[in-house]
Formats: C-alpha cells, sequence, structure tokens
C-alpha cells in the first residue's frame, strides 16, 4: 500500500520539489501552506509521515509539532523537520518536542528520500520483548514506555530505538557510524550531527538517568555499566 505524506510548508517552490521526488518514489503526497491548514489536514488525512517546516505563517512548526503529539489522533504519526536553522541547537529543539529527525534547507532531493523511508522503517520495525531495567530506569519496548524514577518519559520512536539499543550493549563504545547504521539506516559517514543531536535530546529528556549515555571523546558513545 502506497504511503501517505503531508507537507507542512509555505513556500510553493520547495512544496513542489519535494512533492515531486516523493511522488517519482510512490507515495502520496498533499500539502498545507500554514499550521492552522496543516493541522486541519493532518487530523482528516490521517498520513503515515508529516514533513513540517519550521518558519511557517499563524503557527510556527514548534508549535504545530507540540500540538500533534499531544493530540490521540496525530501523536503516533512520524515528523521530520525542514529547517533554515541549522545549528544543533536549534535542531535539538525541534527533536525534544516529538520530530523524528530533521532537514537542513538547502537540501538534497536524494537525502530528503533517505531520511523519509528511513523514519518509515523505524516505525515499521518489530520492536523487543525485552524489558530493561538499570538503576532509576526502565524500558519496555512493547509498550513504548521509558521511566526515570518510576516517572513516564516521552520519547519518539527514534529516541526509544536509540537508547534500546545503547542498553542492551552496556560498556560498549558505540561509534557514529555504528549508531547510525543500527539505528537510524542511514549511510556511515555522512550524518554525525544526527547522531549527536538525538543524544542531546534524549540526555535532557532523561533528566536525572542522563549519565547513563557517556559521550567517549573521539570515539563516540556508550551506555555505563552500573
Amino acid at each position: 500500500m502506497r504511503k501517505t505524506i503531508l507537507i507542512i510548508e509555505d513556500e510553493e517552490d520547495i512544496i513542489e520539489l519535494v512533492k515531486y521526488n516523493l511522488e517519482k518514489e510512490g507515495f502520496k503526497v498533499h500539502s498545507a501552506e500554514d499550521g492552522e491548514e496543516g493541522m486541519r489536514v493532518a487530523n482528516n488525512l490521517k498520513p503515515d509521515l508529516i514533513i513540517l517546516d519550521l518558519m511557517l505563517p499563524a503557527i510556527d512548526g514548534l508549535e504545530v509539532a507540540k500540538r500533534m503529539k499531544k493530540s490521540d489522533i496525530l501523536s503516533h504519526i512520524p515528523i521530520v523537520m525542514l529547517t533554515a536553522k541549522g545549528e544543533e541547537t536549534d535542531i535539538v529543539v525541534g527533536l525534544e518536542v516529538g520530530a523524528d529527525d530533521y532537514i537542513v534547507k538547502p537540501f538534497s532531493p536524494k537525502i530528503l528520500i533517505s531520511r523519509v523511508k528511513s523514519v518509515l522503517r523505524r516505525y515499521e520495525m518489530p520492536v523487543s520483548k525485552k524489558r530493561i531495567k538499570v538503576g532509576i530506569l526502565a524500558i519496555d519496548s512493547s509498550k513504548h514506555k521509558v521511566t526515570v524514577l518510576n516517572k513516564d518519559i516521552t520519547l519518539t520512536a527514534t529516541e526509544l530505538r536509540l537508547l534500546e539499543y545503547m542498553a542492551h550493549r552496556p560498556g560498549m563504545v558505540l561509534t557514529r557510524d555504528k549508531l547510525l547504521d543500527g539505528v537510524f539506516g542511514y549511510e556511515a559517514g555522512i550524518y554525525d550531527r544526527t547522531v549527536d543531536a538525538h543524544i542531546k535530546s534524549l540526555r535532557k529528556k532523561l533528566g536525572k538517568a542522563k549519565d547513563y549515555i557517556e559521550t567517549i571523546r573521539g570515539a563516540g558513545y556508550r551506555f555505563k555499566e552500573l
């Protein structure tokens, strides 16, 4: 079955570029040109994935993402953000409000297609049936539930897979290339900032358990052995 994608973007040339390339890959594509229209279309369409510009009229992309993640109807839909702001701090803000990935403008259509397909695969992959309990952190992937000190932590599917992947390998130094291949499904050596931004967002959400993820300078990351 063809996947449906909603583009929420106010620049017509970008809509046409993205739509053309996605349709060429077999996706059904709809679009909206501001945040309010995007919310209405998303509620009616219930797409498989949303490509969301940050700089939108009426309601900006961050607010749209926040509202979607609070909606029972839309909260499960993956979001790929489009942003002209390429700084890591800007990207992390997008991840914190529920985006699964981001694309920095100007972008390559080939990279956009790769990112979209990778995010969709992550949502379709079978989840682990194992439960992990490490110190104050508990992970139950089958219920998409993570708790710190028995308090629920809201993670995207991408963040959950990243945390689970690392927690299953305590003490092992995981390079960015290893994480890109094992979690994100991207080619090695291209998207280093993707890993760094997701780790930063994940640590912030984990709060008192943030130090369970260690940075190994010049090498990558490691889940601490307790």
